[in-house]
């Protein structure tokens, strides 16, 4: 085995950080409320639409019980397509591109941290970030207790965190 000088020996272990170099469960709670307003803004303004623009027919029986019925109108069902594919299209690009190529979403941006790898320290890309959040199924099963896993675990990770070999950390100054 010989041993080459342009490249350093592989490290064989790596220095535990401290629990307080990863990211706080709060921190992750506020970019989460961040990163879904905009989703929660556009189901809003579709709902407000579909139930503004719905026809209500009601029968008033001889006993004087009231019965109705609420139809939903061709404005609403119409602007139901634009606002999931807006709304997708969003996600694909907060959670997948941004979050995949610079290690933060918006609201990791705003919260000054990020994604990275725990094995390398950067960005995880395009398709493991989608996986990513793909994989946050598991946190919520059961009862969406894998969301608080960060409240004790010593690198504050969730499952999904784990599974996909993820950690939060703050953002390196000059970086998005």
């Amino acid at each position: 085995m010989s041993w080459d000088a342009r490249q350093p020996p592989q490290q064989l272990w790596r220095p535990v950080l401290p629990r307080k170099a990863y990211t706080p469960w709060i921190a992750r709670l506020g970019a989460w409320l961040i990163d879904v307003l905009p989703l929660l803004a556009a189901a809003a303004l579709w709902q407000a639409v579909a139930i503004g623009t719905a026809g209500v027919d009601c029968v008033t029986y001889d006993n004087g019980g009231v019965a109705c019925t609420a139809t939903p109108s061709d404005v609403g069902d119409a602007l139901f397509g634009p606002v999931a594919l807006i709304s997708l299209s969003y996600a694909v690009w907060n959670f997948g591109y941004r979050q995949g190529t610079t290690g933060s979403s918006l609201g990791k941006s705003v919260m000054r941290f990020q994604v990275v790898s725990g094995k390398t320290w950067q960005p995880i890309g395009f398709g493991r970030s989608l996986m990513r959040q793909f994989v946050h199924a598991v946190d919520a099963v059961p009862c969406f207790i894998g969301y608080l896993f960060p409240l004790w675990d010593a690198k504050r990770q969730t499952p999904a965190d784990k599974i996909m070999t993820t950690v939060c950390v703050p953002r390196v100054s000059g970086t998005r």
